[in-house]
């Protein structure tokens, strides 16, 4: 799977380096279901002045903005913690991140996750070079700031699932996201975009 060898390529680079929203109302049987919460867009957020925090954010993300971010109910979740052993880019072994993902039934899959480790911006300038060069991958033209150093890229090969992920420095974190389809979904740019949005606000510190 692509994004599989983009997530190795990112943590590969890594390590050869040096060095909710909640709503309150009518709950009867006749009320209305409540709307999303929409995150900020991310070309309305000024994300180089953010900071993330390196630790979980995964209990802060609300299931309606995973559904939301699938197109469908998650069936399946997992989520991961520094100095655990987890299935994360194909390879089982021990991360030195924080993250999570949910999947549907169709195998969309939307994740997110935070380097445990500090990164500088020499080392986030090696990680964004990664991500945009790894095989299959191109930048997404136009695509807003993910933070002081960042990269959106739309990785393919044809055959297996098409991903939009975005990656960037908040502070000393890198924090990463990613929304998969199995299909040539049209607005998955944009999905995504609203997914990392959602990811950052869970994220900030």
């Amino acid at each position: 799977m692509r994004s599989v060898r983009v997530v190795a390529v990112i943590a590969a680079t890594l390590l050869t380096l040096p060095g909710v929203t909640a709503c309150t109302g009518d709950d009867g049987p006749d009320a209305a279901p409540s709307p999303t919460p929409q995150p900020t867009p991310l070309a309305d957020l000024a994300t180089d002045q953010m900071a993330v925090a390196r630790d979980s954010f995964c209990a802060r993300v609300a299931p309606a903005a995973v559904d939301e971010a699938l197109g469908a109910p998650a069936e399946d979740e997992a989520d991961w913690s520094n100095g655990e052993r987890a299935a994360v880019g194909g390879v089982t072994d021990v991360v030195h991140e924080f993250g999570c993902r949910w999947r549907a039934a169709d195998g969309t899959a939307a994740s997110g996750w935070v380097f445990a480790p500090p990164v500088a911006p020499d080392q986030a300038a090696a990680l964004r070079r990664a991500a945009a060069r790894a095989e299959g991958c191109r930048e997404v033209a136009g695509a807003p700031a993910y933070g002081s150093t960042s990269v959106a890229v739309r990785c393919a090969d044809g055959a297996g699932p098409v991903t939009t992920s975005f990656h960037g420095l908040f502070g000393d974190a890198w924090l990463s996201c990613s929304l998969e389809s199995p299909g040539t979904d049209g607005d998955l740019v944009a999905r995504a975009e609203q997914w990392c949005a959602t990811v950052l606000a869970a994220a900030t510190a």
